[in-house]
């Protein structure tokens, strides 16, 4: 056993030269990269048609945004367990068990809806919401290696691949719901069907390839550092608690005001006529705009700074939230626009705050940190999700648009706020 040890410690410090560090950075971003593809598709069945299966089997819109809202408990409760296993254990441990969790979840869901049993679909898209948590979280492995000049670019790379499982999920919702009518199983519980196989598979992918764990060379290489250098290693609870504070408002902020609005988009445009596959091809633009910039965005995050770009994002949710208020409903062009800046908004948000936590923490925090941030934002989600059904039952899908795109601007202020206080 103790030979054993020392085997797996030679290999280890095997890579934390500087040739070997690069090497496994790589590494790590092609294998998180190949999960997404998977994970994203995962994620789409709950965004495309969660709020429609619920309103089916209640038979009333007015608690439509209960499955959103479910799926981000979970995803707070998951992040939060994922962020202490991760910092005990790394980062293949911690992601692994999310995204097969979540499959298990997908799977629940399914069985809920044959048996048209609410309080097994509640239960199951609570824990389908660790598939969710996943997504987000994964964003984080690329940075564990990356230089502070390489860390939004770094994130960006493990967001963008979740694209093309994310966009081709909502667009399958069609397909997968004729392929489950015809095994007996209710149609919107289809786009589920796919979302277990994916979650499944990107967990299993995560399991067996990401090794050696990106998370256990940084804290391995963390440690040598303050090794070497004594006198200028940075302590173990040092944070940049301003920082932290900024970050997690931003991302806050962002996922409250996408997800509300996200949510009751397909329930809008069902009352407007359009159908099931216009409603995937809607919310498949959305989630593209979701992740697919993020190579450019988190470049431009990079080069031009966290906080001009958190600004950007403010500005851009209040162009979705008001063509999604005054724009015609039954207009194609104007529901996919509204939602792609909706996207594109978050993304802003997401990779500028994401970028921040990891500035703002040391190596001996980072993962709690992370996970604990990310239970706030699944946190403010699942308030963004019970709120859109109420607010669109009592005023309509106007007045959630218009609030959410005001609230969007408090960005601003609240960026300006922290930057006076930090000088």
């Amino acid at each position: 056993m103790k030979k054993q040890h020392e085997n797996k410690t030679a290999k280890l410090e095997d890579w934390t030269a500087p040739g070997k560090q690069q090497q496994l950075y790589k590494r790590t971003l092609a294998v998180v990269a190949l999960s997404q593809l998977f994970g994203g598709a995962g994620l789409a069945a709950g965004v495309t048609v969660g709020a429609l299966l619920a309103q089916d089997m209640l038979g009333t819109e007015r608690y439509a945004g209960i499955p959103a809202a479910l799926i981000t408990l979970g995803s707070a409760l998951a992040s939060f367990l994922m962020g202490r296993l991760t910092q005990q254990f790394g980062r293949r441990s911690g992601i692994a068990a999310g995204f097969l969790t979540g499959g298990i979840g997908a799977v629940g869901i399914i069985a809920a809806a044959i048996a048209a049993n609410i309080p097994l679909l509640y239960f199951s898209l609570l824990i389908y919401g660790a598939g969710t948590a996943t997504n987000l979280q994964a964003r984080y492995a690329g940075t564990d290696l990356a230089k502070p000049s390489q860390r939004a670019t770094a994130i960006s790379i493990a967001m963008v691949s979740t694209t093309f499982g994310a966009v081709a999920g909502p667009n399958l919702v069609s397909v997968m719901g004729d392929f489950a009518e015809s095994i007996g199983v209710p149609r919107l519980a289809g786009p589920f069907l796919l979302a277990a196989a994916a979650f499944i598979l990107a967990g299993l992918i995560i399991l067996f390839l990401l090794r050696p764990d990106p998370f256990v060379i940084a804290t391995k290489i963390a440690e040598a550092q303050a090794a070497a250098n004594p006198s200028k290693a940075t302590p173990a609870s040092a944070y940049n608690k301003k920082g932290i504070r900024l970050g997690a408002a931003i991302m806050i902020l962002t996922q409250m005001v996408m997800v509300a609005i996200m949510t009751m988009t397909p329930i809008h445009m069902k009352h407007h006529g359009h159908g099931l596959g216009e409603v995937g091809i809607v919310i498949g633009i959305h989630v593209g705009a979701m992740y697919l910039p993020s190579l450019f965005t988190g470049m431009l995050i990079d080069r031009i700074g966290r906080i001009k770009m958190a600004c950007a994002s403010g500005v851009v949710l209040l162009s979705s939230g008001l063509l999604a208020a005054f724009g015609p409903a039954d207009s194609m062009l104007s529901l996919i626009t509204a939602l792609a800046l909706l996207g594109l908004g978050w993304n802003l948000g997401l990779i500028s705050g994401t970028a921040l936590i990891v500035d703002s923490t040391s190596q001996a925090t980072r993962a709690r940190t992370q996970g604990t941030v990310d239970v706030l934002i699944a946190l403010s989600g699942a308030s963004g999700g019970v709120l859109s059904g109420m607010i669109v039952a009592q005023s309509g899908y106007a007045t959630l648009a218009l609030t959410g795109g005001l609230l969007s601007l408090l960005l601003i202020p609240v960026i300006f706020w922290s930057a006076r206080s930090t000088n």
